[in-house]
């Protein structure tokens, strides 16, 4: 019987912190090589594209897919199916925007938990949207967060979003009228827009105070999230996955510029593995494209916690086993 989990099942379920702690977990179990994450497909068709991925973690005992597709017009959906490694029966359904929300924000507190910023801590944002929401809210949970800047090119969405984010979080959180003004004299900068542009959102000029930048909205080779200066200026350059310059326009353009190298490139599980130690000083840039894994361990988590409740659906029989041709009669 597989749990079918909407995405109302699943809020609320997991906090900000437990997030983060499940996503430093399955770094480690990456960092130990007790996990296996395939390439990512990606596909376009006409009016939209589709992108598929999977991973397995051996510790846990879980493996997961993951598919989601935008439609012109429509938006991006999300889904999430979650399996048993030892037998490989299909375990749950899940709707994956939380999840998507919810990993991409606890990556970067990941990061942020070996990034040390001393004193009250002031976050620039770029972009209005559920990724921005959720970067600010684990950002709070790593950090002592006194205030914000947000940016957004439309206004009433960044005005929205200012209210709303500093009734919820009881911080001074202020839109700003300009992306420069979003990026100057913060110690933490994320960039989580939706732009497809080759023109950058975030240009490393105005992070002469930024202690960790989080560069999470650019996912296409197309878009150019933050310039190469970005990634050049840095102390330490740390990716979610190793493959991460396969998908992501800025990070491709900044190695091609020769801002920085394949091999300068260090991996999340490393540092949250301890294999590696972030400078206690200067700019740090995260580059997240999202990876399996992530996806996998809230996953886990979701149907540990949810799969005792009487009140939601399953779905018998969705993947029936099929016996091997030794064992037909």
């Amino acid at each position: 019987m597989a749990l079918m989990l909407g995405a109302e099942a699943l809020e609320g379920v997991i906090s900000t912190r437990e997030a983060i702690d499940l996503l430093e977990g399955m770094s480690a179990h990456e960092a130990a090589g007790k996990t296996f994450v395939s390439p990512r497909l990606s596909t376009t068709f006409e009016g939209g594209w589709m992108r598929m991925m999977f991973a397995a973690d051996y510790a846990s005992g879980f493996a997961a897919t993951k598919a989601f597709h935008m439609i012109q017009g429509a938006g991006v959906r999300y889904v999430v199916s979650l399996y048993r490694v030892a037998d490989g029966e299909l375990l749950a359904i899940l709707d994956g925007r939380l999840i998507t929300d919810l990993r991409t924000g606890a990556a970067s507190g990941v990061v942020a938990r070996k990034v040390r910023i001393d004193g009250p801590v002031s976050v620039g944002l770029f972009g209005a949207g559920h990724q921005s929401r959720m970067q600010l809210e684990m950002l709070a949970s790593v950090y002592k967060v006194d205030s914000a800047s947000v940016f957004s090119p439309t206004v009433e969405n960044r005005e929205r979003f200012a209210k709303q984010m500093s009734s919820k979080l009881g911080l001074k959180v202020s839109a700003v009228a300009s992306a420069e003004k979003a990026a100057r004299g913060h110690a933490v900068v994320v960039a989580a827009t939706s732009s497809q542009s080759s023109e950058p959102v975030v240009r490393g000029e105005w992070l002469a105070q930024c202690r960790l930048l989080c560069a999470v909205g650019s996912t296409r080779p197309q878009s150019i999230e933050v310039d190469a200066r970005c990634f050049g200026d840095a102390k330490a350059v740390v990716v979610d996955t190793l493959r991460a310059a396969e998908e992501a326009g800025d990070l491709q353009q900044a190695v091609k510029s020769g801002a920085i190298s394949a091999e300068t490139q260090i991996a999340l599980a490393q540092v949250a593995g301890g294999a590696v130690r972030l400078p206690d000083g200067g700019l740090v840039t995260f580059k997240s494209v999202g990876t399996a894994l992530q996806d996998l361990a809230l996953a886990a988590r979701f149907y540990e916690l949810l799969r005792g409740r009487k009140d939601l659906p399953a779905a018998p029989d969705l993947a029936s086993l099929k016996k091997p041709v030794s064992a037909r009669k």
